[in-house]
């Protein structure tokens, strides 16, 4: 569920906004895990049979993995779907020669698409930028065609657990943004009656040599801090003394400090033609069982 309009987590639309436009000059050069879990979640469409004629990457960032969609399915129109304007405008840039990446600027809870007028939704690391999910979920909903698949991940919420405890060392306010929990994300899928719901975590660690590399790329990335709960103004250097100071606990044997990832991966079908049935839940499995039986 979504965090109500007066909780310190909830983001403010409008800063998101102007951090992903800032960030589209920086975005490609911090932008390691998005490509990392973009091309395993690519990897996945691999165990789908499916012929799209029509693709919507909602959330597409600069359009890597926009891109290699177009490579994928070389007969589909493929949208490229960002908030950012200059982020869309860079996607559009990274079409194969001879094929079109059609740039749309627009919000998941509000997609500028017509009813029954996709195949394939993809969403690599986007939907923990939405307000509310439930509204994102319908509209995914709305714009599948029947018989079309819905195919996402997003960060749950023991991603940046470290800097989050060392930032509770420091001070009272909310320094990191708020994901959701899978089983969140599963009560949402039922509650908008997407088809077959299936849902696994993964859980990754990334490394710097220090706190303020990986803060330098949260901010490249335009996922710096954008809650209401923020601190108003500039951080004091005894605040960010004292963060640095509780981030050094985690310090590893080589030197590195790690950086906690939990990826939230889930796909579902679109509207079913025939009678409905009752939801019973989202199915669950490791993610080991949705490995390829031949690797």
């Amino acid at each position: 569920m979504h965090e109500p309009s007066d909780s310190p987590f909830t983001l403010d639309r409008h800063r998101l906004r102007r951090a992903f436009e800032r960030a589209a000059a920086s975005y490609d050069q911090a932008a390691v895990l998005q490509r990392e879990i973009g091309g395993r979640l690519l990897e996945r469409l691999d165990l789908i049979t499916l012929k799209p004629e029509s693709i919507v990457d909602v959330g597409c960032g600069t359009g890597a993995i926009t891109a290699a969609l177009l490579k994928k399915y070389r007969k589909a129109r493929v949208i490229g779907l960002e908030r950012a304007p200059a982020m869309v405008a860079v996607a559009r840039k990274r079409a194969p020669w001879l094929r079109t990446l059609h740039g749309v600027v627009g919000e998941a809870e509000a997609l500028p698409l017509a009813t029954a007028s996709c195949d394939l939704i993809f969403s690599n690391l986007a939907l923990q930028w939405t307000l509310d999910l439930d509204r994102a979920f319908a509209e995914f909903q709305r714009v599948l065609k029947p018989g079309g698949v819905l195919l996402f991940s997003t960060l749950g919420p023991d991603t940046l657990l470290e800097l989050r405890r060392a930032w509770a060392a420091a001070d009272s306010y909310h320094h990191v943004n708020a994901f959701f929990d899978m089983h969140d994300i599963g009560d949402a899928l039922m509650r908008t009656r997407l088809a077959e719901p299936v849902m696994d975590t993964e859980r990754l660690t990334l490394t710097y040599r220090d706190v303020d590399g990986l803060i330098s790329d949260l901010r490249a990335l335009g996922a710096g801090n954008v809650t209401a709960g923020r601190p108003r103004g500039l951080t004091s250097r005894r605040r960010m003394r004292a963060m640095r100071e509780s981030y050094e606990r985690y310090r590893r044997p080589d030197g590195l400090l790690p950086v906690a990832c939990e990826v939230v991966y889930g796909h579902a079908w679109g509207p079913r033609p025939g009678p409905s049935r009752s939801p019973t839940g989202p199915a669950v499995f490791p993610l080991s069982q949705l490995r390829r039986r031949d690797r």
